[in-house]
């Protein structure tokens, strides 16, 4: 068996929604001091939905297709649904990660996360 999925593999070699977004709402950076992985994601939120999102990541190939497959699951969703996103939904999507780079998916939930408080900081929308 691979040790990395066709999704995981697709999502690392051409990551989804790459970028910043300069009109972002919403801009949550969290990091792994044990890995060294960095993530940051911007999300533009209008009408209580994820109208774009975008995403940097400095990390291995694991944590580059986790933050590219968080942001197509979240992705025109409302922010109420965005909030309940977790790290085995994000891993599940990409059909699996190796157990030791199960910490990537979960970057990508806190760093969601991040952005979503960072958007309720900003316009004081408490999400529900």
């Amino acid at each position: 068996m691979a040790l990395y999925s066709e999704k995981v593999m697709d999502h690392f070699r051409n990551p989804r929604n790459v970028g910043v977004l300069e009109d972002a709402n919403g801009v949550g950076e969290v990091g792994n001091a044990k890995c060294g992985d960095i993530m940051k994601m911007y999300l533009k939120i209008e009408d209580d939905v994820v109208q774009d999102v975008k995403f940097e990541t400095f990390g291995c190939g694991s944590a580059i297709a986790s933050s590219s497959m968080a942001t197509e699951l979240i992705k025109g969703q409302p922010v109420s649904e965005v909030k309940k996103l977790t790290n085995q939904a994000v891993a599940e999507a990409l059909d699996g990660l190796p157990a030791h780079k199960m910490h990537c998916s979960v970057l990508a939930e806190e760093a969601i996360q991040a952005a979503l408080d960072d958007y309720q900081k900003r316009t004081g929308k408490t999400i529900p």
